[in-house]
């Protein structure tokens, strides 16, 4: 979720400039079952306009309508929503509004991590009961071991040792690299920054395509495989290599053979799949099995997909569920043709 608190992030920033005050709604229990879990998150301005959600959107109007005596009176509360008698989700939601405030520093401060993927981490203080009490609140804690507030009365604030806390770790952003840039990537790539995710895009030297051409890319480096790489990759980090071209794709996963990205996926059929492994091996005989392990060939799910756009969803299906650790019948199980 860690996007969404992003999003949250720059609206409040480009509200403050406008001088809009804030309350921030965060789910920080859940009794039963409902269709956010705990630790989303929605703004709202002292307008009544809504950044990001906290249910299927049931729930907004009444947060929205309590927000107004945080509003007021400047002070948190508890709420709780019992969707058993409204809503029919067999769950009872806690939810608590603090004011919530940004400075220039603290702005620039979380951007910084987030560029650095450095973990944060959200813990709320809060009761279960519908409460308005000032030792409610919400600080973010940094790697370094620094917190943030976002109350302008945080130097007063004191959390009582009665109240509960609730913790989610803010990870790194998921970041897709995608190597080709041909018309299936520009569709992958917008499908997966409507996700929240880093997209980064590598073209050939003598492809002029720029950002103009990709909605949403954070950024295109243009080069050959055989040239030094440009990007980081850490464990959040999903490779597709979609350059059509299986030399290109070859001189590629060798460059990438010492790294370690959760996901690799490869257009193409089986037998490519099984003759660029082979030439891996040929290649580098001592490649890891966990590398090799990590490659998904043809890249997807088996959903069917013909067109661009079809395609992108059954890949980026597969990249969420490896990341989830669920099991789901992927292209690569597949042993001959993909289309009947």
């Amino acid at each position: 979720m860690t996007h969404e608190f992003k999003n949250i992030l720059e609206q409040a920033h480009s509200n403050q400039k406008r001088h809009l005050k804030h309350v921030l709604a965060t789910v920080v229990a859940l009794d039963g079952s409902s269709y956010r879990k705990p630790g989303v998150q929605m703004l709202i301005d002292e307008n009544g306009h809504m950044t990001g959600a906290v249910s299927g959107g049931c729930v907004e109007k009444e947060v929205v309508l309590q927000s107004l005596s945080v509003f007021k009176k400047g002070i948190p509360k508890v709420i709780t929503y019992d969707g058993r008698y409204r809503l029919g989700c067999e769950g009872t939601l806690f939810i608590l509004l603090e004011p919530f405030s940004i400075t220039e520093e603290t702005f620039n401060t979380i951007q910084k991590e987030l560029s650095a993927r450095r973990p944060m981490q959200w813990i709320s203080y809060f009761q279960k009961e519908d409460k308005t009490d000032a030792s409610f609140a919400s600080v973010l804690g940094l790697e370094d071991g620094r917190h943030i507030s976002f109350r302008t009365d945080a130097d007063e604030v004191s959390y009582q040792t009665d109240n509960n806390s609730f913790q989610q770790e803010f990870t790194p952003l998921s970041r897709l690299i995608i190597i080709g840039a041909e018309h299936d990537a520009v569709q992958l790539c917008k499908s997966a920054v409507q996700l929240g995710w880093e997209v980064l895009l590598i073209a050939s030297p003598n492809d002029p395509k720029s950002e103009l051409d990709f909605p949403g890319v954070t950024t295109i480096h243009h080069l050959n495989p055989e040239q030094e790489w440009p990007l980081p990759i850490d464990s959040h980090t999903a490779i597709v290599l979609m350059t059509h071209n299986y030399a290109r794709d070859l001189h590629f996963v060798l460059q990438l053979t010492q790294t370690q990205p959760f996901y690799m996926g490869i257009l193409g059929s089986y037998h490519r799949r099984e003759k660029l492994l082979n030439a891996l091996i040929e290649h580098q005989p001592d490649i890891a099995s966990e590398f090799l392990d990590g490659i998904f060939s043809p890249a997807g799910i088996a959903i069917g997909a013909i067109t661009p756009q079809e395609i992108a969803l059954s890949i980026l299906s597969e990249i969420i569920a490896v990341k989830r650790h669920r099991e789901v019948p992927s292209l690569r199980s597949y042993l001959w043709n993909i289309h009947p």
